[in-house]
C-alpha cells in the first residue's frame, strides 16, 4: 500500500469528525487554559492526527538534516501547527488531506509512469513443460537444469535460454531485441527466455538456468531500477532553502501588516510543499519508463540527471563501436604464387572444420564455390591447421608454423599466414567490422552537445585509428590496459564532466564503474558490464545511446519546468493569501488543484523528445 494508509486514516478521521460536527452537532467540551481554544470532539480527533503526522514529518526532516539535505517538509509542519494554534481544525484537516493525498497521488502517478517497467516483471515466465520419458510434467522455471528438455507450445513464452532440438517455429523477440518481425528458429538455433512462440510446438534443450537466462537478467535490472527512486524523489530540495525563506517572509509580513495570526496560517497553508515534492519524481520516473520503452534500463534517477548534462563520451572499441565479428580485410598473395581467390579458397577449405573465431570468420567471408573438401586434416593447438586440398598440402596459422624460415612480416592487424606444399604463399588480414550505425551515432552525439568523444581500447594503435577515423572519433587512445582506461576516465577535467563510458565486456566493468555514467551493451546477456553499469541497452543497437541522451535531456527539461512552475504558482497563491481573500480551508483545496497540475506536467516526460534532442538536426 506504500503510503496510502496515512491518507486512508486521514479520510476516516474526517468522516468521523463530520459526523460529530453535523450529525450530532457536538459542542465545546472544554477550553484550553493557555490559548483559550474551544475544544470539541472533532477538533480533538483532527489535532491528534495533525500532531502525529507532524511528528512523522519532523522525523523525516531530522534524517534529511543528518544526511546534509534541507527539504521543504518543514513548511507542511508549520502549516499544521499554525492551524492548530488558531483552532481552524477543518483547514488543518484539509492540510493533512493535501499532504497525505499528495503522497498518494505521487505513488499513483509513479505507478502509471512505470507501466513499461512493471510489464516485464508481470510477464516473467514461471512454469515450464518439462519432458521426462516422453511425458509432460509442469515444473517451476527455477527447477529447470542445464540439459533438460522442455516443450514450448504455440503462444507460450520460452522459460529459459536454450537450443531447439526438434521442430521449427517463429518467435516474437520484440520485448528483448526490438525486432518487430518474428524470427524463424530451427533445430540448432538458440532461443532467448521471454520470447514468445508462434504457431508450432518445439522441443528445446536448456542451456542456461533461470537465474542466468536473458529475460531473467532483464527482470533483475528492472527490479534494481525500481529500488532506486528514494535517491531522487527530493530533487526540489535544491530549491528548499530559498522557497522556505520566501514563504516565511510572506507569512510573517501578512501577520505583521494585519495583526492577525490567522493570516500567517493562511499563507502557510498554501505554502505547503506537496507540488514541489511531487514534480521531480513523477517526471524522472516517467523518463525511466520512456527509457524502458526504448529498450534501455536505467537503474536510478541521478543517471538521467548526469546523462542530460554529459559533456564527454568514452567508448570501448570491440563489441561496442564494432560488431565483434571479424571480416576479411586484405588478401595478400606472395609474388607469382597464387591468385587472391585461390589463396583465400585454399585457406578457408582447411579452416572449414575449425571452431576458432578467426577460422569461422574466414569461412563465412569466402565464396562457397571456392571451398573444397579437405583430407588429412590436423589441428595444432595455438599454432594453426593443415590438410590436403586438391592434391596440395596447405598450412594456415601463425607464420612460425606455416613458414618457419620466412622473414618476419610486420602487420598491425589480425592475420593468418598460408603455405602451399611448404612454400610461403601469402597472408590474409581480418578486421573487426564496424557497426553500421556507429558513424551516425557519433555525429548525433556531437549535435546533442558532446564536447569530447574518446575511444579507449586495448587494441593496436593502427587498428584503433582505422576504426576511429571511420567512426568520426579523433581522441583515440590505444594499447590500454583496463587500469589505463580507468586512469583516462578519471583524468577528464572537471569542465568536461560528466563522463559517460560505454562498453560490453567483462573487462569494461571497471571503466563503467569509474565513469560518472556507465552504459553497458547488454543485448548478449548479463555480463559483469551490465551489473556494473548505471544503464543497460538491451538491444544490439549503439544508436540507443542517442535515445538515452535525448530522453534524459527531455526528462530533465520537463522536471525543472515542473518544479519552477510549482514554485511560481505557489508563491503567487501565497501573495494572494497575504491579502486575506483565501481562507485556510479553501487554500488547502486550491493546493490539491496545484498538485494535479504538477502531476500532469511531470507525465509530459513520457512524450517524445524533439528531433534536436535526438541529435537529428542542428
Amino acid at each position: 500500500m506504500k503510503r496510502q494508509w496515512k491518507f486512508i486514516v486521514v479520510l476516516i478521521a474526517g468522516v468521523i469528525s463530520l459526523f460529530f460536527e453535523f450529525g450530532v452537532h457536538a459542542s465545546t467540551l472544554f477550553t484550553t487554559p493557555f490559548l483559550k481554544l474551544q475544544m470539541n470532539p472533532q477538533a480533538i480527533i483532527i489535532d491528534i492526527l495533525g500532531i502525529w503526522i507532524s511528528v512523522l514529518l519532523l522525523m523525516e526532516i531530522v534524517e534529511d538534516w543528518k544526511s546534509g539535505r534541507y527539504g521543504v517538509d518543514i513548511l507542511a509542519v508549520i502549516a499544521i501547527v499554525s492551524t492548530i494554534l488558531i483552532n481552524n481544525y477543518w483547514a488543518e484537516w484539509m492540510i493533512l488531506v493535501m499532504s497525505t493525498g499528495g503522497e498518494t497521488l505521487e505513488d499513483y502517478a509513479t505507478g502509471q509512469a512505470s507501466k513499461e517497467l512493471r510489464s516485464l516483471l508481470n510477464n516473467t515466465p514461471r512454469i515450464a513443460n518439462k519432458l521426462v520419458n516422453g511425458q509432460i510434467t509442469e515444473v517451476k522455471v527455477d527447477e529447470l537444469r542445464i540439459g533438460d528438455i522442455v516443450l514450448i507450445k504455440p503462444g507460450q513464452q520460452v522459460p529459459v535460454d536454450g537450443e531447439i532440438v526438434k521442430g521449427t517455429s517463429s518467435f516474437d523477440q520484440s520485448s528483448l531485441t526490438g525486432e518487430s518481425v518474428p524470427v524463424t528458429k530451427k533445430p540448432g538455433d538458440n532461443l532467448m527466455s521471454g520470447s514468445v512462440n508462434g504457431d508450432a510446438a518445439v522441443q528445446m534443450k536448456v542451456t542456461k538456468e533461470a537465474k542466468n537466462s536473458e529475460y531473467q537478467s532483464i527482470v533483475a535490472l528492472v527490479k534494481s531500477s525500481q529500488a532506486q527512486p528514494a535517491k531522487f524523489v527530493k530533487m526540489a530540495d535544491r530549491y528548499a532553502v530559498p522557497f522556505t525563506i520566501i514563504s516565511l517572509i510572506i507569512g510573517a509580513a501578512a501577520w505583521a501588516t494585519s495583526g492577525d495570526a490567522t493570516r500567517f496560517a493562511e499563507v502557510m497553508v498554501v505554502a505547503s510543499p506537496c507540488p514541489l515534492l511531487i514534480a521531480a519524481p513523477v517526471a524522472l520516473v516517467s523518463g525511466m519508463s520512456s527509457m524502458s520503452a526504448h529498450h534501455i534500463i536505467v537503474k536510478s534517477g541521478p543517471t538521467l540527471e548526469k546523462l542530460a548534462r554529459a559533456k564527454t563520451f568514452a567508448f570501448d572499441k570491440t563489441g561496442t563501436l564494432t560488431e565483434n565479428q571479424l571480416v576479411v580485410d586484405q588478401v595478400v598473395p606472395a609474388e607469382d604464387s597464387v591468385s587472391k581467390d585461390e589463396l583465400q579458397g585454399l585457406a578457408a577449405s582447411v579452416e572449414q572444420l575449425s571452431s576458432h573465431v578467426i577460422a569461422s570468420s574466414l569461412v563465412k567471408a569466402t565464396n562457397k564455390d571456392l571451398i573444397k573438401p579437405v583430407t588429412n586434416l590436423k589441428e595444432i593447438t595455438a599454432q594453426g591447421v593443415e590438410g590436403d586440398v586438391d592434391g596440395k598440402h596447405v598450412k594456415v596459422g601463425k607464420l612460425k608454423f606455416v613458414a618457419p624460415d620466412h622473414e618476419k612480416i610486420d602487420i598491425n592487424s589480425t592475420a593468418v599466414f598460408v603455405s602451399i606444399n611448404d612454400q610461403f604463399a601469402g597472408y590474409i588480414t581480418l578486421m573487426d567490422e564496424m557497426r553500421s550505425e556507429t558513424p551516425d551515432t557519433i555525429a548525433r552525439l556531437k549535435r546533442q552537445g558532446a564536447q569530447d568523444i574518446m575511444m579507449l581500447t586495448g587494441d593496436h594503435k593502427a587498428v584503433a585509428e582505422k576504426v576511429g577515423n571511420k567512426a568520426g572519433i579523433t581522441d583515440i587512445r590505444a594499447d590500454l590496459l583496463p587500469s589505463e582506461k580507468i586512469k583516462a576516465i578519471k583524468e577528464v577535467p572537471k569542465d568536461l564532466r560528466p563522463v559517460v563510458m560505454t562498453g560490453d565486456g567483462v573487462n569494461d566493468a571497471p571503466s563503467l564503474t569509474a565513469a560518472d555514467v556507465g552504459i553497458a551493451m547488454g543485448a548478449k546477456g548479463a555480463t559483469a558490464a551490465s551489473e556494473s553499469a548505471d544503464a543497460v541497452i538491451m538491444v544490439n543497437d549503439l544508436s540507443k545511446i542517442n535515445d538515452a541522451v535525448a530522453i534524459s535531456k527531455h526528462t530533465m527539461k520537463v522536471a525543472n519546468i515542473d518544479v519552477l512552475t510549482a514554485i511560481g504558482v505557489v508563491i503567487i497563491i501565497e501573495l494572494i493569501a497575504f491579502t486575506g481573500v483565501i481562507p485556510a480551508f479553501w487554500g488547502a483545496i486550491l493546493q490539491e488543484v496545484v498538485d494535479m497540475i504538477t502531476i500532469s506536467l511531470g507525465l509530459l516526460a513520457k512524450t517524445t523528445p524533439s528531433k534536436k534532442q535526438f541529435g537529428l538536426e542542428e
